[in-house]
């Protein structure tokens, strides 16, 4: 359960970031307080996971999730670049959450 956790925070994480770049700078407050419900959630469900993962790990792998959500979600909704270079980048990040996802021993 600790890993479903996890992901479910991750998941919080990206819709934060995508709701935060919506929200103008918090001057659109629907948006704004979409952030902040994600936020909240995002965190919550990293604590539960946290009960029984290592800190490091969790930690790891949730910002891991919300980097590469971030970036796909950029890419998608925001036109951002999907270069080659990038993509690598992205590429690292995924092989270190996964990295150490089977290392753990939880």
């Amino acid at each position: 359960m600790p890993w479903v956790f996890l992901l479910i925070a991750g998941v919080f994480e990206v819709i934060w970031v995508v709701t935060m770049k919506y929200s103008a700078g918090f001057t659109r407050h629907a948006w704004t307080a979409a952030t902040v419900v994600a936020m909240a959630a995002s965190v919550f469900f990293l604590a539960r996971a946290m009960k029984v993962l290592p800190v490091g790990t969790a930690y790891a792998v949730w910002t891991g999730i919300g980097a590469i959500g971030g970036v796909i979600a950029g890419i998608y909704l925001f036109n951002e670049s999907s270069d080659w270079q990038r993509l690598l980048c992205v590429g690292l990040v995924v092989a270190g959450v996964l990295g150490l996802k089977l290392t753990s021993p939880n």
